[in-house]
């Protein structure tokens, strides 16, 4: 695995298997937060993103975890590993206010600088909004991808754990 992509929805622990990845296999890790907000929440324009996105497309490593769905087939072409984490809604919804709780005022390791977790009820609504939507398209999308991909769908902590788990065990 050179080229790793993750999909999810909010809350379906991206992040965390991005850093975990990168701490198992040395490729670097890119968090879409990091492209999508400027510092202090400031949202890029679409097209600079688009142009970020392609810039890390083509480095010959990479993990690379998060949306900007407009530019998900060119990332899927250079991938070699396509990994979609469906976790349900409940699930989601809660580690996004836990994650709110414990980080607040903070700004994670995945987002640029001078973003302080907040709680954010547009967020919250977004999710709910989009939580039947977003996971038809990210299915849909998962099942185009070539049989010349790894693909791996995750639908709870565990599976996520035992791939993981495999990982460190074949690099002994």
């Amino acid at each position: 695995m050179k080229r790793i992509m993750i999909i999810g929805q909010p809350g379906s622990g991206k992040s965390t298997l991005a850093r975990q990845l990168g701490e198992g296999t040395g490729l670097p890790v890119v968090h879409i937060d990091q492209i999508h907000w400027k510092p202090g929440w400031v949202e890029r324009e679409k097209s600079e993103k688009t142009v970020l996105c392609h810039n890390v497309h083509q480095r010959e490593e990479w993990i690379f975890e998060g949306g900007h769905s407009a530019t998900w087939p060119e990332r899927l072409d250079r991938s070699d590993t396509l990994i979609w984490l469906d976790f349900p809604l409940w699930l989601r919804l809660w580690r996004v206010v836990a994650r709110s709780l414990r980080d607040y005022g903070k700004t994670r390791p995945d987002l640029p600088e001078n973003c302080p977790e907040r709680f954010n009820s547009e967020l919250y609504l977004w999710i709910w909004n989009t939580r039947h939507s977003s996971r038809a398209k990210m299915g849909r999308f998962f099942d185009s991808a070539g049989e010349g991909k790894r693909r791996y769908k995750f639908s709870n902590a565990r599976q996520v754990q035992g791939f993981l788990y495999q990982l460190d065990t074949t690099r002994v």
